[in-house]
């Protein structure tokens, strides 16, 4: 076995522990949001994502692979510090970023793996890892576009009426930490 294939069987071991990862922690990230674009977009994506996994499954498949998951440690801290925004209740914006992270994760690991098969002469492959990939950056814009029309300007237009008192109160306890 080439060194190149077994580079690529070890990742998309990994991409598809990943993805499983995903599709558990989703519902909570949905349950979470409370603004409903953001909602209805990570409801979409869930779905995707289902795909996304049966993809992976015909791309081991064509490698005449077992689909097997290697635990994937990125993801898993990713979406352990989304988990940390949940219970901090720090709202939507910060909830769009820790998914933004996940989705740019997933990116790189879906470019690399489509030069990979592209090189390892599989094109039903790369087609297969080119369709996820393309979903994945689309859900990353669909993530930018909530956060930049709706969320990220609501949530500043809600900081600013906060009464001066209050704002002036946390400042004074935080300059004496």
């Amino acid at each position: 076995m080439s060194a190149l294939r077994e580079t690529f069987v070890d990742e998309l071991r990994d991409i598809y522990d990943a993805e499983h990862q995903i599709r558990k922690a989703l519902p909570d990230l949905i349950e979470a949001a409370t603004h409903e674009e953001l909602k209805s977009g990570l409801q979409e994506h869930l779905e995707e994502t289902q795909d996304h996994i049966k993809r992976l499954e015909q791309v081991f498949q064509i490698f005449e692979e077992t689909p097997k998951r290697k635990k994937c440690k990125g993801t898993a801290g990713l979406l352990e510090e989304g988990d940390q925004i949940i219970e901090e209740e720090r709202g939507d914006a910060a909830l769009i970023a820790a998914a933004q992270k996940v989705e740019h994760y997933e990116i790189a690991a879906y470019g690399s793996l489509s030069a990979w098969a592209r090189l390892l002469n599989k094109e039903e492959a790369v087609e297969l890892l080119d369709a996820t990939l393309n979903e994945e950056k689309q859900a990353d814009s669909k993530l930018t576009e909530v956060a930049e029309n709706v969320v990220n300007l609501e949530e500043n237009e809600e900081a600013e009426e906060e009464p001066t008192t209050a704002k002036s109160s946390r400042q004074k306890s935080s300059s004496r930490k």
